[in-house]
């Protein structure tokens, strides 16, 4: 007999089934009890009444406590009242496991005890519904990759230099020397790109930075798609595409979920391309009709990137950055409107995706230099070691073309998504500046 999950409950109409699950809530109401069933997939409402159901389940339920795990066998009716439509006519109970006084009980709790108690926290609806929606998101990203003719491209963890700069570093003892964890798999990436044409790369990064925000972990996922002979706005057209991808297939498959999370789904049904794009230069007089202005060169804060997607509504493209708040790798431009040129220019080949409702930068990346000449002489103006890039340049030397790519936060993007006040919630086992445990 096919295995029984409330999520299907559709395809068994009618039929008599079993849900092996956790009690989630219970309660009585006369003759009637009323048991809220859990099994991973979905909440059910299973009803008691006398005479349908053994003797042997009343005494069963008495016995029952929040998460004791359960079999419950019963009929499925239709009951659009019910959550999934759905519910059981009970016929029997059997006990698998008496569960402990619960210590997250259905109230209030604080963020310290939630995060305490992780471990049990993400059984609770909300951040359940946030990590399936977490899920996927991560299906959509690599459906959209595969059918685009991508090859996942795996980039190691532990690598021997910095790709975002040596501050952010975590270090580690790799047997006689030092290793790094990655900040990005985005240097590998391109060793990829020219291998492959386009590839991605998927997987966890790492950034030593002391930082309490909202929008911050130091252990993050990010997914980094690179293709040769790509330039800035091909790469723009890529990410474009890619959120829109992910966008609708959230809600096609998430719909439930995001009720729970009182998501607000017409702003998530207008996110379709074309997005806007404008310049840094075009950004900083939005900024200064808000009242946010910064000056020329500063990188964006969260006041900024907030006003930004309030004056559009839609995650903007905010291109042509300034060289000098961008990392060695990135191609150079005199102007806006201009071709890159050899030498240091006036602006990176950059584009940043900001998110609307205050979430911030989702995507970073741009068109990467591509002449060994000028790349060698960033390194050394960054304070790099080129020894450490000998065989970046070699991509340089041999057969050298333009391209690009870009780095996607999974975590960020779950936020944005789900409507989630902070990346913890994202991630099952969130790690902060305080937060190692469990």
């Amino acid at each position: 007999m096919e295995r029984f999950y409330i999520q299907d409950a559709g395809k068994f109409d009618g039929q008599t089934v079993t849900i092996k699950g956790w009690v989630y809530n219970k309660r009585s109401s006369g003759k009637i009890k009323f048991l809220i069933m859990r099994d991973g997939s979905g909440l059910m409402q299973c009803v008691l009444f006398k005479g349908e159901c053994t003797e042997e389940s009343f005494v069963e339920f008495e016995k029952l406590t929040q998460e004791s795990a359960v079999e419950v066998t019963g009929k499925l009716r239709k009951e659009p009242r019910s959550m999934g439509g759905y519910e059981m006519g009970v016929q029997s109970v059997k006990t698998v496991s008496i569960a402990e006084p619960y210590p997250i009980s259905l109230k209030d709790h604080g963020v310290e005890f939630l995060m305490e108690n992780r471990h049990l926290w993400i059984r609770s609806q909300k951040q359940w519904a946030t990590l399936r929606v977490r899920a996927e998101i991560i299906r959509a990203i690599q459906e959209f990759f595969d059918k685009q003719g991508f090859i996942r491209f795996d980039a190691p963890i532990l690598t021997p230099s910095a790709c975002e700069g040596t501050s952010t570093l975590f270090s580690t003892a790799y047997f006689d020397e030092k290793a790094f964890l990655t900040q990005s798999g985005q240097l590998y990436g391109e060793t990829g790109a020219m291998a492959f044409g386009r590839i991605y790369v998927f997987g966890p990064t790492f950034r030593a930075e002391k930082s309490k925000t909202r929008k911050h972990l130091t252990e993050f996922w990010m997914v980094e798609p690179e293709v040769a002979f790509n330039d800035l706005n091909d790469n723009m057209t890529l990410g474009e595409q890619f959120i829109e991808h992910i966008v609708q297939s959230v809600l096609a498959n998430r719909g439930a979920e995001l009720k729970i999370l009182e998501r607000d789904l017409t702003k998530l049904e207008s996110i379709k391309g074309p997005f806007p794009r404008i310049s840094y230069d075009e950004a900083l007089k939005v900024l200064e009709k808000r009242g946010v202005g910064i000056p020329w060169g500063e990188d964006f804060g969260a006041p900024h990137e907030t006003a930004l997607g309030e004056e559009f509504g839609k995650p903007v493209f905010v291109h042509h950055m300034p060289a000098q708040i961008k990392a060695f790798y990135f191609k150079q431009s005199d102007a806006v409107d201009g071709p890159g040129v050899t030498g240091n220019g006036k602006y990176a080949l950059g584009c940043d995706l900001i998110a609307p409702d205050g979430y911030g930068e989702i995507i970073g990346g741009g068109q990467r230099e591509e002449s060994v000449d000028v790349l060698k002489r960033r390194i050394a103006e960054h304070g790099l070691k080129e020894s450490d890039y000998s065989w970046y340049l070699d991509l340089r030397r041999y057969g050298s073309v333009p391209h690009s790519g870009f780095g996607l936060g999974l975590e960020r993007t779950v936020a944005w998504m789900s409507g989630a006040e902070h990346v913890r919630e994202t991630v099952p086992y969130p790690r902060m500046l305080q937060t190692l445990r469990p």
